[in-house]
């Protein structure tokens, strides 16, 4: 009988750089883990793979210059609008300062008290003891410092990013205000720098009559003076990779976990299931941080990933159907139960509690967990049980 379930292992790799065989060295650092860990694969097993790497491999990079290029022919170069970027100086900085090389001036609009990520400017609780609204009250940085004071440094970075901001480029102003709209008191020309409400956004603004608005996914899907691009996501999901240039989300993700498939089945025989995944979707419950600031965790797949899980619940089975057994008689019945189990569990009591998100959601988070973004070498994640049940000895 097993005694083991879900086990994931952090797998290290050389440093990756620019034109490597990705593939090949992924399969290699599995190879050497089974060699020298005792690892057994299984087939059902799953790698993860990290978008950095990926995109590092491709050479996916775009200097300020090139964004800058592409940012004057969409929006004209003249007054360009920025609304609800995130706070950060991997995730934003290097973009903001791009865009104002783009324009002859640059209004940004900050939401408040936090950004859609949960970055706090301040606390709801200082704003309700302003007797503000931040859906409708836009406030001015004087009025921002009126009201919240000189110095307002991230609880975790130190950064006052009202004035980070505003120190990248001399043709920034800065307001403040939840309504897109308010945008529009200044400039026709926006840039939605949201990420996962950027639709609406955009909406909101055309509604209003704004005279050109582009999102952030819509800069750089196409090559520009030279530059890496994302055919899908433009420059959402991109990082700082040094002082004039960023890297971009990974291309063709889906055709490298595929390709990675194919070598690995090739190298030991086992039909295991490969993710590209980058930021984790969970919540930091001390500083209420939501960490998905790509625009997707999981850019690319091998089928065998898609989908929801279908499980029963056993606190309820437990309790409810079984409640009258106990030891091998109520194993003996839960294990009969997940066997006969519906194909689709929608709407079932038995399954309620049962968390319904994309598996490749589950397993980026997973994988981005294990791998964390510092200094740990282990881009490539291998998980063993994830896909298994109670039921499966």
């Amino acid at each position: 009988m097993r005694t083991v379930g879900t086990k994931a292992f952090g797998l290290r790799t050389p440093i990756i750089r620019e034109s490597d065989d990705l593939s090949s060295i992924v399969c290699q650092s599995l190879k050497d883990a089974i060699e020298h860990e005792k690892l057994r694969l299984n087939d059902g097993d799953i790698v993860g793979v990290t978008e950095a790497v990926l995109a590092r491999s491709q050479g996916n990079y775009a200097s300020l210059d090139q964004i800058a290029a592409d940012v004057r022919s969409r929006l004209g170069g003249a007054h360009i609008g920025v609304v609800f970027p995130i706070l950060s100086r991997n995730r934003f900085s290097m973009l903001l300062k791009a865009i104002a090389l783009g324009a002859e001036k640059v209004t940004l609009q900050l939401s408040y008290p936090a950004d859609e990520v949960g970055n706090e400017l301040v606390s709801w609780e200082e704003v309700d003891d302003k007797n503000l609204n931040p859906y409708s009250d836009c406030l001015s940085v004087a009025d921002f410092r009126k009201h919240f004071g000189e110095s307002r440094p991230h609880r975790f970075t130190g950064v006052d990013y009202v004035d980070y901001y505003k120190s990248l480029a001399g043709n920034i102003d800065i307001i403040l205000c939840n309504d897109p709209r308010r945008i529009l008191e200044h400039t026709d020309c926006v840039i939605a720098a949201d990420i996962h409400t950027r639709a609406r956004t955009k909406r909101k603004l055309e509604g209003a009559g704004a005279k050109k608005v582009c999102t952030l996914d819509e800069l750089l899907r196409v090559p520009v003076n030279g530059s890496g691009y994302n055919d899908l996501y433009g420059l959402l999901g991109s990082n700082m990779a040094s002082q004039d240039k960023v890297k971009l989300f990974p291309r063709d993700s889906e055709a490298f976990a595929l390709k990675l498939q194919k070598a690995i089945l090739e190298l030991t025989g086992k039909k295991l299931e490969v993710l590209v995944y980058g930021d984790g979707g969970f919540k930091d419950p001390v500083g209420g941080i939501w960490e998905l600031a790509d625009p997707v965790i999981s850019p690319g797949h091998t089928p065998g990933l898609r989908g929801t899980p279908n499980e029963l619940k056993l606190k309820y089975l437990a309790d409810n159907d079984f409640a009258g057994l106990s030891g091998d008689d109520a194993r003996k019945e839960i294990e009969r139960a997940i066997r006969e189990k519906d194909r689709n569990l929608m709407g079932k009591m038995a399954a309620e509690g049962t968390t319904p998100r994309q598996l490749t959601d589950l397993l980026g988070s997973l994988c981005d967990l294990m791998s964390g973004s510092g200094d740990k070498g282990t881009p490539v994640i291998l998980i063993q049980g994830y896909l298994d049940n109670y039921a499966m000895q």
